[in-house]
């Protein structure tokens, strides 16, 4: 059975799952009836200084790999539609250049200032990591109604600690785009 995290929770991947290198971060949400809304998810390998080392570890649907093969977004999906995650991206930590420290996953909304959009507009959001080896989900953060006047969200963060890798249930909402996100990590 899946752990299940609130905001700010903490979960040492390492120490509670250490055979764990391949996994799959699932992300999933669903649109409240009528709405269309295109979400994008990205990734930013960050190094110890809070910056990605360069431009390419930066990982979106225009990015589709980081440098080092060791985070993969499978693409982009417009519309949201489905039972299962929205999006996704594979990390493999074994292989992971050893200058990330903190891998920080965020989910944008598209022209959200010109289409008015919110993710007050979305239900059920979530965020999961999976073994894929063993195709079991290994925690899940549900975020709630409280970013509904945001329109971009850090689900989560991998951190590098120095018992191992941890994941965070960060949950912090903003107003920034994914331009902003890109002038704070690049």
């Amino acid at each position: 059975m899946a752990i299940s995290l609130k905001k700010g929770g903490t979960f040492n991947l390492t120490k509670k799952e250490p055979a764990l290198t391949k996994m799959m971060i699932g992300l999933g949400w669903e649109m409240k009836p009528g709405k269309n809304i295109d979400l994008d998810a990205s990734v930013f390998l960050l190094g110890s200084n809070g910056k990605v080392p360069v431009e390419e570890y930066f990982v979106f649907y225009n990015n589709l790999k980081s440098p080092d093969g060791s985070v993969q977004h499978t693409g982009d999906n417009r519309t949201g539609a489905g039972d299962d995650d929205d999006e996704m991206i594979l990390a493999n930590l074994g292989i992971i250049n050893p200058n990330i420290k903190d891998i920080v996953v965020t989910v944008s909304i598209h022209e959200a200032e010109l289409r008015m959009h919110k993710f007050g507009l979305l239900q059920q959001a979530y965020i999961r990591i999976v073994d894929v080896d063993s195709k079991r989900e290994i925690l899940r953060y549900d975020l709630d109604a409280e970013f509904n006047d945001y329109t971009d969200v850090e689900f989560g963060r991998l951190r590098l600690e120095e018992d191992g890798w941890h994941f965070i249930a960060s949950g912090i909402g903003s107003n920034i785009g994914l331009g902003g996100y890109v002038d704070m990590y690049a």
